[in-house]
């Protein structure tokens, strides 16, 4: 992967519907030697899928929760069998095993409390591996996540395109 391959990636992070006209544009190719870098980062995995960002106000869930969660156990049969629970639930946005005093970290979206209680009592709490939750009501959002930060990855001098 070159910086070009980088811009191409950047530009789409931002708004995967551009044409491919325009893209080449931004990025200073012709159309066909864009069209082929976008096919091969597709096809090496590279670009994964193409998604819509959703404005969650509007679909009335408005409430974003984040729960630590420990198990009774750290027991592999305990973790598949959580993990198994959560994979589950549509309400789970994303759900992270992390370090630290928690084992896993959720993150979900609902309409409100009442809806996030029923959540809560009725499936979270019932997982027999937990042995403790932490919530955590997201306020506000102050940074939502549009992409990765591609001055991240490497690029070795071979890949630098010439001047």
């Amino acid at each position: 992967m070159d910086r070009l391959d980088q811009k191409i990636l950047s530009i789409l992070q931002k708004n995967s519907r551009i044409s491919m006209a325009r893209l080449s544009e931004q990025v200073g190719l012709s159309l066909s030697a864009c069209h082929r870098r976008v096919k091969l980062l597709e096809s090496s995995g590279i670009i994964e899928a193409y998604t819509v960002r959703l404005d969650r106000a509007s679909l009335n869930l408005e409430m974003q929760v984040f729960i630590e969660v420990k198990l009774t156990s750290p027991r592999k049969e305990d973790a598949l069998a959580f993990e198994d629970e959560i994979a589950r639930m549509p309400e789970v946005l994303e759900c992270h095993l992390i370090s630290g005093e928690f084992d896993y970290l959720i993150r979900l979206m609902t309409k409100n409390t009442a809806a996030y209680e029923k959540l809560y009592r009725g499936r979270l709490s019932q997982i027999p591996s937990v042995a403790q939750m932490k919530t955590l009501l997201s306020l506000s959002t102050v940074k939502e996540f549009e992409g990765l930060n591609l001055e991240e990855v490497s690029v070795t001098p071979a890949d630098t395109p010439a001047h």
